[in-house]
């Protein structure tokens, strides 16, 4: 099992009638969170990889939610791979083998 993130930073705006990106750029420096309007649109069309607390409680005071609301975690079912055998095989069938280096008259 692995974890999903989904941001839903969107979907929370959409509720709030916030529909544009640049928008949001305003309320976040009137918070003291000065973001390019490039900066922005990245944060909500696609998952951050960090995030500052400042940028998240912002967000949050802005969208009367708490960051439970903006980000979830979903467990996602690893897929077996199976081979023409029909043998579900794993990372371990595809380490290199350790060479075995011998030097010459002795054994």
């Amino acid at each position: 099992m692995t974890r999903k993130l989904e941001w839903h930073l969107r979907r929370r705006l959409a509720e709030q009638g916030l529909y544009k990106t640049t928008e949001l750029v305003p309320l976040l420096a009137e918070r003291g969170v000065s973001l390019s309007r490039e900066q922005v649109y990245r944060l909500v069309t696609s998952p951050p990889q960090r995030l500052n607390m400042e940028v998240l409680d912002a967000l949050c005071e802005i969208l009367a939610c708490t960051p439970n609301d903006l980000i979830t975690f979903e467990e996602v079912a690893v897929k077996q791979v199976k081979t023409a055998g029909g043998v579900v095989t794993g990372i371990g069938s595809l380490r290199p083998v350790p060479a075995q280096i011998k030097r010459p008259g002795k054994e």
